[in-house]
């Protein structure tokens, strides 16, 4: 051993060195995660002179380290060995993994790598990141290439023109490779990339990659393609993008693999806001309507998920001439899919088309989609209600549509009757308090017996949101007799709702209320013989005592009723009663404290 070094300078070393050549694959894991602290230990000089280039021999174990070993050291790990200044000492480990078989490791190294170039400087970028660049992109497997295609776009504007023209060389020799998989990463990262061009190399060298990715044999490769048109088409003229995009963008649009169609689908609000009004109006909507009448249910799915967004670039005429239709035909579709995602978007055509277009050609959608067979298309259109409301007035709303929700009401899914629930707060706000009462007030009360729990704990929510909007009298009224006559009924689910109906909504109440409605029906349930209801009787006590215990009146309540309740939970046999009726029973000395 060299007497310069002590036992603890060699340790962390030697144990991680251990621990990575260790069978156990965890073992190496965990070694792995501590990398930071052990370069720590070592010292920024040693960490750089030791740690590194053992790190950059250590490529040869289970995907899972290699990935968590590309993580970490993207992980500001430039700190443990120096500060920025040396930051391009990491680039040697990441090369080595940016080059593995495993995707998601070579993902992950080439998203490191982007974090450290960032922290280079203009000499570190072009002595050390450049040349790894193009060893990557030169490297005999296609792995090696692949990877390069992302570090591409994160230094392009940081070096010198001459080497700039470099960089769109290469680059556009990895959209010409051999390799699908390398052709597939230039597309994926061209977009990036062509957002640094300077105007006159993106109308030449972006062009150029884009055009022959675009025509490239293999659909994996054209897909990726769309976006790199949005970004093309973002960085030029509508004169410009006419002259050079348009060709390319009707093929792509009606591209015989359904896979590009449904990139171009999901992508139709940014690819029209990029090419401009004019093109919009002269190419887009005939296409747009072409990919709602697609053959394949995916497509129609995609572009029926863009129409409130294209809509809002196109004049009120031509929605109703061109869109319309095709919304009407997407309503009837055969697949579920299609007609969900239809339900979900239909709502924002309201604003868009005004209240009497409104009421002339979606109204009728709206009530043939509530009464779709599938669960989510109903839910869909009992989500987005409001923005019909804001359109069409309440009282068209009331006669025309409120049958149908009423009806949902009781849908079987249970998540339609949830949604329903939790718009009736905002129905009740714009229906006012007399004709709710009479038309919704039993219904409100009804799910409180609903026989999933989900439901229930719902409507406990609902009726607190309720007293809100109507007041504590209308509550007192409407709501308090209902709740506090469910607590005397012989199934233990509907007292439990009546336990857990006051703690909800006993905070929006008046101490008045609680003392001469609420809380004799409470202390009585204390004593039921299910302890699950004598536990949620003892939160509900406790939530009383937050609730009122600030006033005087309020701690003489707490005094004279909850305590002595709480003293005999707190004896219960049943355990969780005990815990419950204690803690409560501490928030209850607290006030008097």
């Amino acid at each position: 051993m060299d007497p310069g070094f002590s036992v603890d300078d060699i340790a962390p070393i030697a144990i991680l060195m251990d621990e990575l050549r260790s069978e156990d694959v965890q073992l190496r894991l965990n070694a792995i995660h501590r990398i930071s602290t052990i370069a720590l230990a070592l010292g920024p000089e040693r960490a750089r002179e030791e740690l590194i280039p053992f790190l950059q021999e250590s490529v040869d174990d289970e995907d899972e380290v290699l990935l968590a070993l590309a993580e970490e050291l993207g992980r500001e790990f430039h700190e443990y060995i120096g500060g920025p200044e040396f930051a391009h000492v990491l680039l040697g480990p990441l090369e080595n993994l940016s080059a593995v078989e495993e995707t998601l490791v070579r993902d992950k190294a080439a998203e490191s790598i982007t974090k450290i170039s960032a922290t280079l400087n203009q000499a570190q970028i072009e002595q050390y990141y450049i040349p790894l660049l193009q060893r990557l992109s030169r490297g005999e497997w296609f792995t090696s290439r692949t990877s390069s295609c992302a570090l591409y776009a994160p230094v392009y504007d940081r070096v010198s023109p001459s080497l700039q023209d470099e960089l769109r060389k290469s680059f556009a020799s990895l959209g010409s490779d051999d390799t699908p998989m390398v052709r597939r990463a230039a597309a994926k990262w061209l977009g990036p990339l062509v957002k640094k061009f300077a105007k006159p190399h993106v109308l030449t060298d972006g062009l150029a990659v884009y055009r022959k990715l675009q025509a490239d044999d293999q659909d994996s490769v054209r897909l990726l393609t769309v976006e790199d048109l949005i970004a093309i088409a973002q960085q030029l003229t509508p004169a410009e993008v006419k002259e050079q995009l348009l060709k390319p963008m009707r093929t792509t649009i009606s591209d015989k693999s359904w896979r590009v169609r449904y990139m171009a689908a999901s992508h139709f609000n940014e690819l029209a806001e990029a090419v401009g009004q004019e093109l919009v109006r002269e190419e887009l909507v005939g296409h747009y309507v072409q990919l709602l009448k697609d053959n394949e249910a995916e497509v129609r799915t995609a572009a029926a998920g863009q129409i409130p967004g294209f809509a809002k670039l196109l004049e009120k005429e031509v929605i109703q001439a061109r869109i319309v239709p095709c919304v009407r035909d997407l309503c009837q579709d055969t697949s579920q899919h299609v007609r969900a995602a239809l339900a979900n978007q239909i709502n924002g055509l309201a604003p868009l088309l005004g209240k009497d277009a409104t009421i002339e050609h979606l109204l009728p959608l709206f009530l043939h989609l509530l009464k779709d067979e599938f669960p989510e298309v109903r839910l869909n259109i009992i989500s987005k209600l409001e923005q019909v409301n804001e359109v069409i007035g309440i009282e068209l709303l009331r006669d025309s549509l409120l049958p149908a929700i009423v009806e949902l009401a009781e849908d079987k899914s249970w998540r339609v009757r949830q949604a329903i629930i939790e718009y009736i707060p905002l129905l009740a706000t714009q229906l006012g308090k007399s004709f709710f009462d009479e038309q919704l007030g039993n219904l409100c009360m009804s799910w409180l017996g609903d026989t999933v729990y989900s439901i229930r704990e719902a409507a406990t929510v609902n009726l607190k949101k309720l007293t809100e909007v109507f007041g504590v009298d209308w509550a007192r009224e409407q709501i308090v007799p209902k709740v506090v006559g469910m607590g005397q009924h012989p199934n233990y689910l509907y007292r439990m709702t009546t336990v857990q109906a006051i703690t909800t909504i006993a905070p929006s109440l008046t101490l008045e209320i609680i003392r001469g409605d609420i809380l004799e029906t409470l202390l009585q349930l204390g004593g039921d013989t299910i302890p699950n209801i004598r536990f949620n009787v003892a939160k509900a006590l406790e939530v009383l005592v937050e609730t009122f215990g600030g006033t005087p009146d309020g701690r003489q309540l707490v005094q004279q009723k909850i305590i002595p309740v709480l003293d005999i939970e707190k004896n219960d046999q049943d355990a969780d009663v005990r815990f419950f009726a204690s803690h409560a029973l501490q928030k209850a000395h607290e006030v008097f404290a």
